[in-house]
């Protein structure tokens, strides 16, 4: 009876000495003082107003520019533009041969690019071991992002159109703005391959499946969406350059459509700078120059379209 008692007492205190160490430590947490609260609360509004005024300046700009081109441009953009080739030293006619080698050059250059940079990322996120070796390639290929886009026209002319003998065409254009956009692609495509939870990777090789058929069937299709964020920042930086095809594949002039990956073409970012700089009348060609800039903005949006439809449809069939 009395060790029972003492068992029943020895309990209480134990029972009442945590009760005032657990108060104890709950008075000794300092509660946030109110004057700092309020100043982390005001730095986050001062933070998210800076984002959200950057995002409205860029979309400001954007617009600006598509009203200037539209108010400048839509009075020279008929049937005849867009369905002529160049006549009369390029005074009038159209811009079909310069519509159809941009299509050309940017796809050529994501046909292009797209594999190489899906399994370079594929090599680097899945396969290579962490090391010096690796944190070299990636600063190459940062460092290759950076690149000016005259460089890597002076690069295509030497490789592509000397020593390989393509000469200037579409192939020596496309595998020059392939090589333009690849940093581009294998960034995207790494991060995409990120953010694939790992518990994918090991719920498929506890099946038993091996490490390529993971990646071939339950890694790449649900980093595929993000994959194509990629080849659309691609699509867009190769529709957009000049300097690399005015070496590589681009003409002044040639009134006749392409036969084959040889033949040289015209394009729509250097027939604008033709028409801008060395034209023979450039102020009557001014017209010509907003129509067929906003001929190519055009173009690419409606390519990153298709790319974006695309890319949803793939997310909406994974979820």
């Amino acid at each position: 009876m009395n060790d029972s008692i003492a068992t029943h007492a020895d309990q209480d205190a134990g029972v009442l000495f945590s009760s005032r160490t657990a108060q104890k430590e709950k008075g000794m947490k300092p509660k946030p003082k109110a004057g700092l609260k309020n100043r982390r609360k005001a730095i986050q509004v001062v933070m998210f107003g800076m984002f959200r005024l950057a995002a409205v300046i860029n979309g400001l700009a954007l617009l600006v520019i598509l009203y200037f081109l539209v108010v400048k441009g839509w009075r020279a953009i008929n049937w005849e533009f867009l369905t002529q080739p160049p006549m009369d030293s390029m005074t009038r006619g159209g811009i079909l041969p310069c519509i159809v080698g941009t299509i050309c050059l940017s796809l050529g250059a994501i046909i292009v690019a797209l594999p190489i940079g899906m399994a370079s990322a594929i090599y680097l996120h899945e396969y290579a071991r962490p090391g010096r070796l690796v944190r070299l390639i990636r600063l190459g290929i940062n460092n290759l992002a950076g690149v000016p886009s005259v460089v890597f026209g002076l690069f295509g002319l030497a490789l592509f159109v000397v020593w390989l003998k393509f000469g200037v065409s579409i192939l020596s254009g496309a595998l020059t703005l392939g090589a333009m956009t690849l940093p581009v692609i294998i960034g995207s495509s790494e991060e995409a391959l990120r953010a694939v939870p790992d518990t994918y990777r090991e719920a498929s090789l506890g099946l038993g499946a091996t490490k390529w058929q993971t990646i071939y069937r339950v890694v790449l299709p649900a980093s595929l969406p993000g994959i194509l964020t990629g080849a659309i920042l691609g699509i867009s930086r190769a529709a957009g350059e000049t300097a690399p095809i005015m070496f590589t594949a681009a003409v002044f002039f040639t009134p006749s459509l392409p036969a084959s990956i040889f033949d040289e073409i015209m394009a729509l970012p250097y027939h604008i700078y033709v028409l801008a700089t060395a034209g023979t009348e450039i102020e009557t060609t001014r017209p010509l120059q907003y129509g067929t800039a906003l001929v190519l903005i055009v173009l690419v949006l409606g390519l990153n379209l298709v790319a974006i439809i695309y890319r949803f449809r793939l997310r909406k069939k994974m979820q």
